[in-house]
């Protein structure tokens, strides 16, 4: 089983996104066996609540249904998980300074790495912008988690 973690801020807009669009795909090609996918944030101002009004709206309407309840990260993440996944450089660095190990280290990826269509080096945070940048989330989110599974399913 492969077990992709998806991580950023708040764990309340593009982390939730990046679970629900994966796992849509997943789901999509009968593959909801082999996989485990979850969502976390590096801080934990958000816990227990669901994802962002704004961007539960606008998943809906590309047939997505946020339903994950945001959480921190924990150490335990980095044993759990064979791939842990940063919406953005500061994503990136916070994670490597709280991976325990270097084989910790190594698990963690870059979710725009995986784009295919988005020339981009990250996903930008859409909490204190407008419609278009939730909009614009979910489109990079869908190509780089397409291109991420074609990546890892061999």
């Amino acid at each position: 089983m492969k077990k992709i973690l998806f991580v950023c801020l708040g764990n309340i807009c593009r982390s939730p996104m990046a679970e629900a669009v994966m796992r849509k795909l997943v789901k999509e090609r009968g593959l909801e066996k082999e996989y485990e996918i979850d969502s976390a944030g590096l801080i934990s101002y958000h816990e227990g609540e669901g994802a962002d009004p704004r961007m539960k709206a606008h998943a809906q309407r590309h047939g997505y249904k946020l339903t994950h309840i945001s959480r921190p990260v924990r150490e335990t993440d980095f044993d759990e998980f064979d791939y842990i996944v940063s919406m953005d450089d500061s994503n990136w660095d916070r994670l490597h300074r709280l991976a325990p190990t270097l084989e910790a280290e190594e698990k963690i990826v870059r979710m725009t790495d995986y784009c295919h269509t988005h020339v981009i080096d990250h996903v930008p945070d859409p909490y204190y912008g407008g419609a278009q940048g939730f909009e614009n989330v979910i489109e990079i989110l869908e190509d780089a988690c397409e291109g991420m599974l074609e990546a890892i399913d061999n």
